[in-house]
């Protein structure tokens, strides 16, 4: 549920920012005939996400055990991809965001009602999507239960009650460290899903190994504890991982972090010609 709940979070509160910034120029500019077109937009995106949510749900559904473990894999793999490149660049592109936006939302007005809708809609499908491929993958294998979606749901409410204090100015919130802290925690779910999606290849036979643990702690960590259950949602950390598992979440992890903490202490750091300034 936590994990989830990071994820609508992450998640929300980029398309989030990115609406508060189209509503506000708009606002600001003496334009706000047009911001039906933008809620337009976003529905659309929104709408976009949730079908294909639901299309991933019933393509899985209506697979063969091969298949569906097959299908399983790539979705993880996928979503692996889209967090990892999602977080380095919201990392660097996060200050010229708003600018950006702006400028696109300037063009979009000159060129008519439809430009803005479609300005809208695109500027919130790209979050919607990785939302939507990004959950999936990280209940995989989890048991059917509603904390997944209730986790989701409270981080998307979360991300737009944030979205609209920092719009009207009651909320001050430090964007570069929320989205630092949140990005090391995505990682270790990005790490838990690359390993779930190794695991789900070796299901499908398309991996050897299945069977050869690396180490077994269920002794110490019982699947159906308490602890285990949140290690296991959240970080995909189980009692009896085989080998490949274990390779793929510590290549994963390790040089993550590494460029990802390498690249908060760059920008940290100032530069000799700034200090002597």
């Amino acid at each position: 549920m936590f994990a989830s709940y990071l994820i609508g979070l992450r998640e929300g509160l980029e398309a989030t920012l990115v609406v508060s910034v189209l509503v506000a120029f708009l606002v600001k500019s003496d334009r706000k005939d047009k911001l039906p077109q933008v809620w337009t937009g976003v529905g659309a995106a929104v709408a976009l996400s949730v079908g294909f949510g639901a299309l991933l749900t019933f393509t899985a559904a209506h697979l063969g055990h091969t298949g569906q473990e097959l299908f399983d894999a790539i979705t993880s793999l996928l979503a692996v991809v889209f967090v990892t490149w999602m977080i380095f660049w919201m990392r660097r592109a996060a200050r010229a965001l708003s600018g950006e936006l702006r400028g696109k939302l300037s063009e979009a007005l000159e060129l008519g009602s439809i430009a803005v809708v479609v300005m809208a809609f695109l500027a919130v499908a790209r979050e919607g999507l990785e939302t939507a491929i990004l959950f999936f993958a990280s209940v995989q294998g989890a048991v059917t239960t509603p904390e997944p979606l209730i986790g989701i749901s409270l981080g998307l409410l979360t991300s737009v009650l944030i979205g609209w204090g920092l719009y009207r100015s009651a909320v001050k919130i430090n964007l570069t460290k929320f989205f630092t802290w949140t990005g090391l925690l995505l990682i270790l779910v990005a790490a838990g899903i690359f390993k779930y999606g190794v695991h789900d290849l070796q299901e499908a036979n398309l991996l050897p190994g299945l069977s050869t643990y690396a180490f077994d702690i269920s002794g110490v960590i019982p699947a159906d504890s308490w602890y285990g259950t949140l290690l296991s949602g959240m970080l995909n950390i189980t009692p009896q991982p085989s080998v490949a598992e274990v390779i793929a979440w510590v290549c994963y992890l390790v040089p993550t972090l590494f460029f990802f903490l390498r690249n908060t202490r760059v920008k940290s750091t100032p530069s000799p010609a700034s200090s002597a300034a």
